[in-house]
């Protein structure tokens, strides 16, 4: 199964959900992703960089997609091992890459090697207003093609659902501090 299988398996949408998450294509090469979630950025970025709370929403959960380990020393030069399984799949799939930049609780960048060097480059981005949070995850891709491939793919489609799951840990998590 290929990684955008794996990501594409049982997807299903919530209309809401993707009300209140924004998806864009913005260039050729670049997609952009925006959601306000309800928290103070030190929170949603420990959602974000730890690697314990990270496994508790980045799975979409109507996929069939299980988050198997999370592997990451988030800092600037550092690196990162997701291992994603599936029921219809013999072999677990591995996403890695290495951090380009960390700035606590304002922005994180990463590469996504798995697919060789020309793999795209996602920056996140946290910004606090009111005790709320904009977060907003840019995807650049080495080609207009590159981006076309993984939007026809459907790997790109489940930040509704993500996004939604990590509303409800930062509900949790806020509740505890």
């Amino acid at each position: 199964m290929t990684s955008e299988q794996l990501m594409k398996a049982g997807r299903q949408s919530d209309p809401a959900e993707k009300a209140r998450t924004t998806v864009e294509r913005t260039s050729d090469r670049e997609l952009a992703v925006t959601r306000t979630v309800d928290g103070p950025a030190w929170i949603v970025f420990e959602a974000w960089s730890r690697p314990e709370l990270f496994q508790r929403w980045w799975a979409p959960k109507s996929c069939g997609v299980s988050l198997i380990s999370f592997e990451a020393d988030i800092r600037t030069g550092g690196t990162y091992r997701l291992l994603m399984g599936h029921p219809s799949s013999e072999q677990p799939m591995a996403f890695f890459g290495r951090y380009v930049e960390v700035t606590p609780h304002a922005r994180l960048v990463w590469t996504n090697d798995e697919g060789g060097e020309d793999g795209p480059v996602t920056t996140v981005t946290f910004e606090e207003r009111d005790g709320a949070t904009d977060v907003v995850v840019q995807e650049l891709y080495p080609s207009k093609e590159a981006l076309d491939d993984a939007l026809a793919s459907g790997s790109t489609s489940g930040w509704g659902e993500q996004f939604a799951q990590l509303d409800d840990l930062i509900v949790l998590l806020d509740a505890e501090v």
